[in-house]
């Protein structure tokens, strides 16, 4: 699919078919302010104006040639409005975590050749002057908040005068669809980053299929709200098809106001990723057991009719009258906590518990699974809306418009306009990646039903045993997470005799298991070391590894204290597991199992 369209065009189509009050959303100081399609247009073009003053420009309107301004900030409208300027005037956006290191991001501002960096706050601005004087070719930077010493982004706006204006008019009319939107850089679990070459037509084909897929429909009444990191792909598609469909965007303040946004703003759908719904229905069901009587016995009935849905297969007229009622005495609740409009969840970046998909679904809290990667802009399916658009346990089928084939050691692999352009200055990485205009994805798949995808394993991830025998990971990790006691658990296997695990138990729902058992509950390293803890957790595993053939059951583990998490370095800021950093900041507990 080729198109004439651009991301920016986003702000005209918008104007043109359903101008809004709040295209995009934000609080400041305690209050909703609102940006309708008109400010924005006109935000966005003195920041366009703005920029070429500054020197900003594409040149030849080629990946070497175009400028590049970098990005590390929160969800906001800024956010936004930077990427919008950008592509206006051809310019490369280069977005990057705000818990990147430092050592990672000089490299990402270095490879890319980066003109200008836009920081949201006092620390991102102090982790960027902490490397500035490494970046030759970097000019400034500026701030959202307003920084005592800082150049404040408004600062760029005003420099936009009549003739700018009028340039970046016609520069917008130039940039081609086959120019590059943006640079992602995906650090993955090992090696330097990679850049991600994005370009309009990847992303607003991909934009494009996947909102005639699911469907997303035009909805200029509609609200979303919006956590997940902007700077990866899938909340940037998102916001580009809440965006082409009239949908207002509103920006939660952090990941722990949420569930206060939620409420203030009942919003229709919003993307999320597994770990966080982990997170609400851990909540949740902490919630349930302090119930008494009726209410927990009620409680507890309705989450186990949850347990048992299956859109595709009807449990009969009982089992539907009981979760009428269940949906009425006790779901109700679960969706007023979300707002009480919620029309969609989608989910995606790792595998989503089946147990979740069915209780959030038989909640009437409708939750997606799709799936793909930065490389392909990044869907390739998605869960629909709709008669046998879903199956739990799948990614669903892929979106119309790309192919999606299947090699013999099951590699996915994808072609169409959605792949990638290339990795940024890694033409050698480049062509071991697409392979006669296919991507391989490194992600291991079969087809259910011949029709839904599902993601078995990373082929990275497959470990080999001493034996010889090889091992999946992942769906072993998944059903241990199905325990409301395993927190986190990561299998481990390579080139040894038997497969172990390291796991972070639950520690909310241990305390209530020691409460139950007359434990007392001191710190999280005692408790681990507690010969009734270690032996209950013995008796789960063994409850577990009949699921799996002999090679793959678990033989030993050990308990950690601590979760891990994306700022002490174990996950990636996608909520994936980096292993080898978790192996080697482990290796003692790892030599306590194997010695």
């Amino acid at each position: 699919m080729t198109t004439n369209k651009r991301l920016f065009d986003a702000i005209d189509h918008q104007l043109e078919k359903f101008p809004k009050q709040d295209m995009l959303s934000a609080k400041e100081n305690g209050q909703w302010r609102t940006y309708s399609t008109q400010e924005v247009k006109d935000i966005v073009n003195r920041f366009s104006a703005g920029l070429l003053q500054l020197g900003v420009s594409a040149n030849d309107m080629t990946a070497e040639g175009s400028d590049k301004i970098a990005i590390i900030s929160n969800n906001r409208p800024e956010w936004i409005f930077t990427d919008l300027a950008a592509q206006q005037i051809g310019a490369i956006l280069v977005p990057a975590y705000p818990t990147t290191n430092s050592g990672e991001l000089e490299f990402i501002f270095n490879n890319a050749a980066v003109k200008y960096i836009f920081v949201s706050s006092i620390d991102l601005l102090e982790k960027v002057k902490a490397i500035q004087e490494n970046i030759p070719s970097l000019k400034n930077i500026y701030t959202f908040n307003e920084i005592e010493g800082a150049d404040h982004w408004s600062k760029v706006t005003a420099l936009a005068d009549e003739a700018s204006l009028q340039q970046v008019e016609k520069i917008k009319k130039e940039v081609p669809t086959s120019h590059l939107a943006t640079i992602i850089y995906t650090s993955g679990t090992t090696g330097v980053p990679k850049g991600v070459m994005l370009s309009h037509n990847n992303l607003y084909s991909c934009l494009a299929y996947s909102k005639k897929s699911f469907p997303f429909e035009d909805a200029p009444n509609d609200k979303a709200l919006s956590f997940l990191p902007l700077n990866h792909i899938f909340e940037k598609i998102i916001t580009y098809i809440y965006l082409y469909s009239g949908i207002g965007i509103y920006y939660a303040e952090s990941l722990e106001t949420i569930g206060d946004n939620l409420k203030e703003i009942k919003p229709n759908g919003f993307s999320t990723v597994p770990r966080l719904l982990e997170k609400v229905y851990e909540r949740i069901m902490l919630a349930g057991t302090h119930l008494k009587g009726i209410k927990k016995a009620l409680f507890y009935w309705a989450v186990g009719l949850g347990e048992r849905y299956d859109n595709q297969i009807s449990g009969g007229w009982w089992y539907n009258v009981q979760l009428a009622l269940a949906n009425k005495l006790i779901f109700q609740r679960w969706r007023d906590a979300l707002g009480g409009n919620i029309e969609y969840l989608v989910t995606g970046g790792a595998a989503c518990p089946v147990k979740l998909l069915r209780i959030f679904n038989a909640a009437q809290i409708p939750v997606y699974e799709g799936y793909g990667p930065t490389e392909n802009s990044p869907v390739i399916s998605i869960n629909r809306k709709g008669k046998d658009g879903m199956k739990f346990g799948t990614v669903g089928p892929p979106i119309n418009g790309i192919e999606v084939k299947l090699q013999e050691d099951g590699e996915i692999i994808v072609k169409g306009s959605t792949v990638m352009e290339g990795y940024y200055k890694r033409p050698d990485l480049t062509t071991e990646t697409i392979i006669d205009g296919w991507l391989h994805t490194g992600d291991i798949g079969i087809w259910v039903d011949k029709k839904y995808l599902k993601i078995t394993d990373r082929k990275k991830e497959l470990f080999k045993t001493s034996g010889g025998k090889y091992v999946a990971p992942q769906p072993i990790e998944n059903k241990f997470k199905e325990s409301p006691y395993v927190e986190q658990i990561l299998l481990i296997g390579d080139d040894k005799k038997f497969v172990s695990a390291l796991i972070v138990p639950s520690f909310s729902h241990l305390a209530i298991w020691l409460k139950a058992n007359n434990i007392p509950f001191t710190s999280h390293e005692d408790v681990i070391k507690n010969p009734e803890v270690l032996q209950m957790f013995e008796e789960l595993v063994e409850s577990i590894n009949p699921s799996f053939n002999h090679v793959e059951q678990v033989k030993k583990f050990e308990l950690l204290p601590k979760e891990w998490s994306v700022d002490t370095g174990e996950m990636t800021p996608k909520m994936s597991l980096k292993r080898k950093v978790i192996m080697e900041k482990y290796k003692a507990a790892l030599d306590k199992i194997y010695s």
